[in-house]
This record gives structure tokens, sequence and C-alpha cells, in this order.
């Protein structure tokens, strides 16, 4: 029996994948369940269709992830923070921060897909960000005093 299916059914496949499957499996346990609809003609088709848009999708971020990646890369941020004794910075740098700077530059990234090492003193440090899962921006956080 062959199925389409909905959900994330371990030992059997992804969200979205065709399946073989015994008839008993599919009939009283994936399709109640909702785990699975029967692949129909119409349902093949639509399938297929919803396949080959996912995979435009797909490529059209990888494409936008790398455009953005090489605006990162191009970029170096520069934090002025509050020092103490021996030029060690009251509290830390974060990513919130970092997002914060990038934003100033018009460059939009989420908070967590950043990371960094504890910015505890001056200096200069790396930041990553990951923007797809092929694609990884590295640039520059330059900390200095206010």
């Amino acid at each position: 029996m062959k199925l389409i299916l909905n959900a994330n059914v371990e030992k059997l496949g992804a969200a979205g994948e065709l399946v073989n499957v015994k008839n008993g499996y599919g009939l009283n346990y994936l399709i109640p369940q909702g785990f699975a609809s029967l692949a129909t003609p119409a349902a093949m088709s639509s399938w297929e269709g919803r396949k080959k848009r996912e995979a435009l999708k797909a490529e059209l971020d990888l494409t936008g992830a790398e455009e953005l990646a090489a605006k990162i890369a191009a970029t170096n941020i520069t934090i002025s923070v509050k020092t103490g004794e021996d030029d060690r910075i009251f509290g830390s740098v974060t990513t919130s921060n970092i997002a914060d700077a990038l934003a100033e530059k018009s460059i939009f990234v989420d908070k967590r897909k950043i990371t960094l090492e504890d910015v505890k003193a001056l200096g200069e440090y790396t930041a990553h960000v990951d923007l797809h899962t092929d694609v990884k921006a590295e640039f520059k956080v330059w900390v200095v005093k206010k």
C-alpha cells in the first residue's frame, strides 16, 4: 500500500515522503492516527506539485542566505562598553547586542542564530551566524571602551 506521510514516523520516514507499507499497518494505524494519507492519483499530483514548490523555495532560501552571508562577512561591528579596572567590562557583550548593532547597519539576523565566545574584556572577537543549514557567515566584533 502506497501512502504519503503527513508527519514524521519513526523508522518509516519524514513528513512528505511517499512510502510503501503493509495494508494492516496503513489502514489500522497510520491513516486513522492522521500520520498518512492514501496515495491516490489526485493526492500524488498534489504531492508532486508540493515537492516542486518546496525545492524551489529551498533554492531561493539558499541563494538569499548566500547573499546575506557575503554582506555579513564584509561587515565589522564595534560595540562600546563601560569598563572598570584593567579594562574589564561590566557584564558582557551578548548576541542581542550584536544583533542590534547589525540591525543598525540594515542587516537583520535573529539573535538566536548568532554564536560568540564569552566576551569579558576589550578586544577583537569572531562571531558566527547560522543562516542556512549549508551557509554560515563569520564577522569581526570589536569591543572598545566608551
